[in-house]
């Protein structure tokens, strides 16, 4: 494997901290911004806000399905347009644009019926939390997630001269409204904290949080290069083993030249969240060193 600077932090249950890099710098987190807005939508859902199995207004598809990536909606991806257009370091498309240029009005399967991963479902996320809340999404990830658990050091970038102090030069000009659902950006300690907190119950109630992984989409192994296997996927949360490290649960995510993954490893004793985040194109990169950071923690 290629050398790669990593960026981490990892707590253990009862509360030891460790860190490893730049460990208090500011890095994007992606799709893990994806595990946020799934607990926002399901803090509005215990407070009888929003319903999980109801269909969204003049949709066919509920909040349930959007957040486990069962509504049938294809994604912006892989769309060379799309592609193109970060790479030269464009301003991103409105929202319409990136819609028609997707073909979103044309579903890729029956809601329920199949499985595809789709940033552009969870942008349908953020505009039903934004709906419930009557707040911009900022606001909303603010008052639901960051604030009650004590994460000043995260916020969500809207901007491109939000980006203009993360830790990776290479991506101070991106402009983050590529990432439609919203990207937030924080040191790796912040990172661990969030998926801590989930998984202590500091967040939703603990029934809420067995329901983001006890019903889930079985994904077969992960690609080869990769650690995982048995992998799935839940509400908010992939799912799967890593090795001798037995289940993950988290997020990775993924960005011009970066990757990371935040796992909770509930089979290690003690408990440990970890969060990685790594420079290059080697998405496996960060899931490597977060098991190795795992398995370490018990010698």
């Amino acid at each position: 494997m290629a050398t790669t600077n990593f960026h981490s932090a990892w707590i253990k249950e009862g509360g030891a901290i460790g860190t490893a890099g730049a460990a208090t710098g500011l890095f994007p987190w992606w799709s893990f911004t994806k595990t946020a807005l799934a607990i926002a939508a399901l803090r509005l859902v215990e407070q009888d806000r929003l319903q999980l199995d109801v269909p969204c207004p003049d949709k066919p598809f509920t909040l349930r399905q959007l957040l486990t990536h069962r509504a049938g909606l294809p994604d912006y991806g892989r769309i060379d347009a799309y592609q193109q257009a970060v790479l030269h370091g464009e301003d991103a498309w409105d929202r319409e644009d990136l819609l028609k240029a997707a073909n979103a009005d044309r579903l890729l399967f029956e809601p329920g019926e199949g499985w595809a991963y789709s940033n552009i479902g969870y942008l349908f996320v953020r505009e039903a939390i934004e709906n419930a809340t009557r707040q911009p999404l900022v606001e909303a990830l603010r008052i639901l997630v960051l604030d009650p658990i004590g994460l000043a050091g995260t916020h969500l970038a809207t901007r491109r001269a939000d980006f203009q102090h993360i830790f990776w030069p290479h991506l101070r000009s991106y402009d983050p409204r590529w990432v439609y659902h919203g990207c937030l950006i924080g040191p790796p300690i912040d990172a661990a904290r969030l998926l801590h907190a989930l998984f202590q119950g500091a967040l939703l109630a603990r029934a809420t949080v067995a329901s983001m992984y006890d019903r889930f989409t079985p994904l077969g192994d992960a690609p080869p290069g990769r650690p995982g296997t048995e992998t799935g996927y839940g509400m908010g949360l992939m799912l799967g083993r890593m090795g001798a490290a037995g289940r993950a649960l988290g997020h990775g995510g993924a960005g011009p030249g970066s990757s990371n993954t935040i796992c909770h490893f509930p089979d290690i004793i003690p408990a440990i969240t970890v969060a990685v985040f790594a420079a290059g194109d080697d998405d496996g990169a960060a899931e490597w060193e977060a098991q190795s950071i795992a398995l370490r923690s018990t010698v």
